[in-house]
């Protein structure tokens, strides 16, 4: 992830449990170094409805982990920048991009509470489910990346707005989108709110029954 990941994709998975002696850094490589493959190396599905109504530019993703919405967006014809607090996750990123020959995939593993952006660098930031059981500055690091979009450009974050159906206990922070939109729009006049709405997504509960996540769904565009 970065200094902290996409509970699905660089900021760990929203369920994994913390330690209060570790530091982000050190939580997201065990986390990643304990298993071969932490994702499904799929694009998060959400997302990809939303980006795949854009024309392709350039974009960064916060908390890619192992890179499955950054490889998706190279394929799709971006010029993607995953960026990751796990080397190990960025590692596997690197090396799944360069098997499917994907030059338009890169991947840094950067601490995303010391990352600053290049102003008006790009077309499109991708957030999904960047939230962590660690330290995670999120409301920050999202104004910081909000700062590298180009006029036009856009903010796509989805997250986790409730516990799967079937928890009883879930650490990970939830996210109001319409208190995040209120947060990070700023002003009218230089942020639209494109989107800001909860999606229900069916899933499988461990049981195997039927279940469902909530995602928070924030598109912003800059004027």
């Amino acid at each position: 992830m970065t200094a902290h990941h996409h509970a699905s994709h660089a900021h760990a998975p929203a369920h994994a449990e913390s330690s209060p002696d570790l530091s982000p850094t050190e939580y997201w490589e065990q986390r990643y170094s304990g298993s071969e493959r932490v994702w499904s190396g799929k694009v998060n599905a959400t997302m990809a409805s939303v980006v795949a109504e854009l024309a392709p530019g350039t974009a960064i993703d916060l908390g890619c982990g192992e890179g499955g919405d950054v490889l998706w967006l190279a394929e799709q014809g971006w010029t993607a920048l995953g960026l990751d607090i796990s080397a190990t996750a960025v590692g596997r990123a690197r090396d799944e991009a360069a098997a499917r020959g994907l030059d338009g995939a890169s991947f840094e593993a950067v601490d995303l509470d010391a990352w600053e952006p290049e102003p008006a660098s790009v077309d499109l930031v991708t957030a999904s489910f960047f939230q962590s059981n660690v330290a995670l500055d999120r409301t920050a690091i999202l104004r910081r990346a909000m700062t590298a979009l180009r006029s036009g450009g856009r903010l796509v974050s989805v997250s986790h707005a409730a516990p799967p159906s079937w928890a009883t206990d879930h650490p990970a922070t939830m996210v109001s989108v319409q208190d995040e939109a209120a947060q990070l729009g700023g002003s009218a006049e230089e942020w639209e709110v494109e989107l800001a709405e909860e999606r229900p997504r069916a899933a499988t509960a461990p049981d195997g029954s039927a279940g469902e996540h909530l995602d928070a769904v924030l598109v912003l565009r800059r004027r």
